[in-house]
């Protein structure tokens, strides 16, 4: 393996976090590279002891989603404020308001690009909402 410049965060192997699914993928939720940081996508799952959170309920995923979002960025050395894109991805377009509301009050006056996506399913099917966020390194 080759060194590397780019700081991984909180890495893990896809066949621990998917006992049920024949996996084996080196992942990580965060990249910090030149400056931005990429994040994996954010579901209503709490990172810490990977239980899914608001089962059912799409307006508490996000705000699981975003609270992820908001720690992990802190702990690659940024912020809400510096995001610049994010993508939501949802399973039925219902859901948008409540979703879009949701994000909406976590990043007010952020104004990143969005993209928003209806998608078929998530990795799993109790997983209603699926948040991505690239960030620049704060200014602090």
């Amino acid at each position: 393996m080759t060194e590397t410049t780019h700081v991984r965060l909180r890495k893990f192997n896809t066949k621990e976090t998917y006992p049920e699914q024949n996996l084996d993928n080196d992942l990580c939720q965060a990249v910090v590279a030149g400056g931005v940081v990429y994040l994996r996508g954010q579901i209503g799952q709490d990172l810490d002891t990977r239980e899914s959170v608001g089962i059912g309920d799409v307006a508490a995923q996000t705000e699981q989603a975003m609270a992820n979002i908001e720690m992990l960025l802190a702990e690659a050395g940024s912020r809400l404020a510096d995001i610049v894109k994010i993508t939501i991805y949802i399973v039925d377009p219902r859901y948008r308001e409540d979703v879009y509301r949701t994000v909406g009050k976590w990043l007010r006056g952020v104004h990143p690009v969005s993209t928003g996506i209806v998608v078929q399913a998530l990795a799993r099917p109790e997983w209603l909402v699926e948040i991505d966020a690239t960030a620049v390194l704060s200014e602090r």
